[in-house]
């Protein structure tokens, strides 16, 4: 497929590959822009498993999947953190200051659609199933051209990575087994493990525990034993207030340059004179987490890494109250366990998989139907499996970054290449930029890099068309959808 054919004439065209949160926010602010600008453009949103506005993270349909964050810090609209809030009541969702993951996806969904509706023609966007193995300047109509997994190829003016977390490495030799799960997110992963019998999951933050509630969910006799190396369980959050609550200021003190254990021991005082409320002080720090881990050395970050990173993310990203009290009856039933270790071998035989456990010296042995990789995110983006960032690296067109979490960018989110230079037609958003930024997962961060994007993005396409004569935007994008009945 050749989508500069689709589309036609000199309209510009921005490839956006990863329809996940990143994606699809991409996707949204691009529409505006391009709306208010009167710039025509096309956009190509590209999902390798067809979930656009949704990714693994909001794909999910299990009611006990909850966001890990209050519905007053989730909103998609950064000038209006009631956006979410009020969608939720617009659509008649019951919350407990909680939204569902799948709930969550809808509304990105929609926000994708009203973006789309109100900036056509202008602005479109194509939905596009399929993998995009490699990214290469085509010289010819369009300087960029993205071979696809099925042998097609699109052409466009720019291109953003949006491609979301990598998936997890296993720190073990995996067996080649169809009983172990190296990725519970992708689409059927966990179809056949809800048989009745005991499954371990290697690590123990959030991803297990939706992994515990939905296997012991599907089956009532399976016992799930989670393993890491620390056994660090996420905290619970607080139960947020009846009424909107404006995020907590922290004054962060001028620590120039920034020192490791001078920045531990500020948090922990700040926690120690309030005793209760040190969640607000977790909460407070994360605005000024990017410009911190920035001017921290690449040996304090190392360390970081190394040795602190695990607490202070059970701390960072907690679990709803929902989620502790479901959490809390399957370890007083006894069918999920918790415990320290790491896995150093796993056989197969013919009644399931032996897997074998070490900690402090002593060695274990579990027999377990399955086996589930539930440790995050990849901390090697070198080891890369993923075809696409795996030409990436391998032709130069973008290098990692010196902790090795993700790809390099320069201020403006434009990716480096081999040489340090910037490219100036493909630019990256969220996860990837991990090792830059550290904070870059959650949605506050995530939807403010997209809005700084989007007029980058239209810089690149100005050239192929003069904005039309029409002026004002189509309307007013933040207001939430609140049914048919009513009009937008």
């Amino acid at each position: 497929m050749r989508y500069s054919e689709l589309t036609g004439g000199q309209v510009g065209t921005v490839a956006v590959i990863g329809a996940g949160a990143s994606g699809t926010l991409a996707t949204t602010y691009l529409l505006r822009a391009a709306a208010e600008a009167r710039i025509p453009l096309r956009i190509a949103l590209i999902d390798r498993y067809g979930q656009h506005g949704l990714g693994r993270a909001y794909a999910t349909e299990h009611p006990g999947h909850l966001l890990n964050s209050p519905v007053d810090r989730m909103s998609a609209v950064a000038a209006d953190p009631g956006h979410l809030a009020r969608w939720a009541a617009a659509n008649g969702i019951r919350h407990d200051g909680f939204l569902s993951r799948a709930a969550f996806g809808c509304y990105l969904r929609e926000l994708l659609a009203d973006a789309e509706r109100m900036a056509g023609p202008t602005a479109t966007v194509a939905l596009i199933t399929a993998g995009v193995v490699g990214l290469s300047h085509s010289g010819l109509g369009r300087p960029l051209r993205l071979h696809l997994a099925a042998q097609g190829r699109i052409d466009a003016d720019a291109a953003v990575l949006a491609t979301g977390h990598q998936p997890p490495a296993a720190p073990f030799g995996a067996p080649a087994s169809p009983r172990y799960i190296r990725d519970p997110w992708i689409p059927g992963a966990l179809d056949g493990v809800a048989d009745g019998r005991p499954v371990v999951v290697l690590g123990t933050g959030l991803t297990m525990l939706d992994v515990a509630i939905s296997l012991t969910g599907a089956h009532p006799q399976t016992v799930v034993h989670a393993v890491s190396r620390h056994a660090l369980v996420p905290r619970e959050h607080r139960a947020p207030p009846g009424r909107a609550v404006p995020p907590p200021v922290l004054r962060v003190p001028d620590l120039s340059p920034v020192g490791l254990p001078g920045l531990i021991r500020y948090v922990r005082v700040a926690a120690a004179q309030s005793p209760d409320s040190w969640q607000a002080v977790v909460d407070a720090l994360r605005p000024h987490i990017p410009g911190l881990w920035q001017r921290l050395s690449l040996p304090d970050k190392r360390l970081f890494l190394r040795h602190v990173a695990r607490y202070w993310e059970v701390h960072r990203h907690r679990m709803p109250p929902a989620t502790a009290r479901r959490i809390d009856q399957l370890r007083s039933a006894g069918r999920l366990s918790v415990q320290p270790g790491r896995i150093i071998a796993v056989a197969e035989k013919p009644t399931g998989l032996c897997v074998r456990i070490e900690h402090g010296g002593r060695v274990t042995e579990v027999t377990a139907g399955w086996l589930i990789n539930a440790t995050g995110p990849a901390a090697d983006i070198t080891a890369t499996t993923d075809p696409l960032l795996r030409s990436l690296l391998d032709s130069g067109l973008a290098r990692p970054d010196p902790l090795r979490l993700g790809i390099e960018v320069d201020a403006r989110g434009a990716l480096l290449n081999a040489s340090g230079t910037p490219s100036g037609i493909i630019v990256a958003l969220g996860p990837p930029l991990r090792g830059q930024l550290y904070e870059t997962t959650a949605i506050p961060e995530i939807r403010d890099q997209a809005a700084a994007l989007a007029g980058r993005l239209l810089a690149a396409c100005r050239d192929r068309t003069a904005p039309l004569a029409a002026p004002g935007p189509p309307g007013n994008w933040a207001r939430p959808k609140l049914g048919l009945a009513e009009p937008y």
